[in-house]
C-alpha cells in the first residue's frame, strides 16, 4: 500500500469561492487535482486529506463537493481545516460519508499497516507571542492531539507505520516549541503532514519537528498532485531482503 497526502482542496461547487486570489495557478484547480490524482493513486492506496476540503457551510452541501473525491481511487482519511465550517460532529459526519472515506476527530484510524492520528491545530507562537485567546485554542488542540495519539497507541500493532496529520503547521518561524511539541515528541510518528499555507515553496517550509520529518502538502505547494509519502510494500520487501 502506498500513502499519499494533499490538503486544501478548497472545493466550491455549491459555495463559489475564487481561489485565484492566491494566484493564477489556482485556475481550474479541482480538475487539476482530480486528473493528477488519477495519474498517481491506485485503488489500494491511502490518501490523507488534512483539511480545508470544501467551502460549503452545511454538511449536505459539503457532501456534493466530496462526492467526486470519494469516486477517486484510494481510501481517504479526512481531517478538519479552519475553513471546513460544514464539519459536523463525528457521528453525524461519518454517517454521511460515502464508502472509502474516513474522518479523524479526537481519535485515530488504521488502514492496512498504517495508523493515522491528528487534529486541526491552531496558530503557534513564532517571532511574536500568541494572544491569550489563541493560546487557549492552541492548548485545546494540543489536548485533542493527545487524545488522538492515545487512540493511535491502542490501534497500533508491531510493524505499523504512524502518521500524524495536522491542518495548521506544527510550529512557526523561528520554530520555538509550543503546546503541540511534547505531544508530537511523545508519539514519535514516522512523519508529519500539514497544509494551510498557500504560496509557500515546500522546500522552504518547516521540514522537521524534533527530528521527525514534516511535509507541507497544501495543494498549490504540490502543484495539485498528491504527494507520495510512503510505500509500505517496498519497505516490507526491502526489510525482508536484508536478512
Amino acid at each position: 500500500m502506498r500513502v499519499f497526502a494533499i490538503a486544501d482542496l478548497h472545493l466550491a461547487s455549491v459555495t463559489p469561492k475564487p481561489m485565484t486570489i492566491f494566484g493564477p495557478q489556482w485556475a481550474g484547480h479541482p480538475e487539476l487535482i482530480f486528473t493528477r490524482w488519477r495519474e498517481e493513486v491506485r485503488p489500494g492506496d491511502l490518501v490523507l486529506l488534512p483539511g480545508d476540503l470544501s467551502w460549503a457551510m452545511h454538511l449536505p452541501d459539503a457532501m456534493i463537493d466530496l462526492a467526486p473525491v470519494a469516486a477517486l481511487p484510494g481510501t481517504k482519511v479526512l481531517l478538519r481545516g479552519n475553513h471546513d465550517y460544514w464539519w459536523a460532529g463525528a457521528g453525524k459526519l461519518r454517517a454521511a460519508l460515502p464508502p472509502g472515506m474516513l474522518a479523524l476527530q479526537n481519535d485515530a484510524v488504521r488502514v492496512g499497516n498504517v495508523v493515522v492520528c491528528g487534529t486541526r491545530g491552531w496558530l503557534t507562537p513564532g517571532y511574536e507571542p500568541l494572544s491569550p485567546d489563541d493560546e487557549r485554542l492552541l492548548n485545546r488542540e494540543a489536548e485533542r492531539l493527545r487524545l488522538s495519539v492515545q487512540a493511535a497507541a491502542q490501534l497500533r500493532q508491531p510493524g505499523d507505520h504512524l502518521i500524524l496529520m495536522l491542518h495548521y503547521p506544527p510550529a512557526s518561524p523561528p520554530y520555538p516549541p509550543n503546546a503541540l511539541t511534547p505531544v508530537i515528541e511523545s508519539a514519535r510518528p514516522d512523519l508529519i503532514v500539514y497544509g494551510h499555507l498557500h504560496g509557500v515553496n515546500p522546500e522552504r517550509a518547516l521540514r522537521q519537528v524534533s527530528g521527525i520529518p514534516a511535509f507541507l502538502v497544501a495543494a498549490d505547494a504540490l502543484r495539485f498532485r498528491p504527494k507520495l509519502l510512503l510505500d509500505t510494500g517496498k519497505q516490507r520487501r526491502s526489510s525482508a531482503s536484508t536478512f
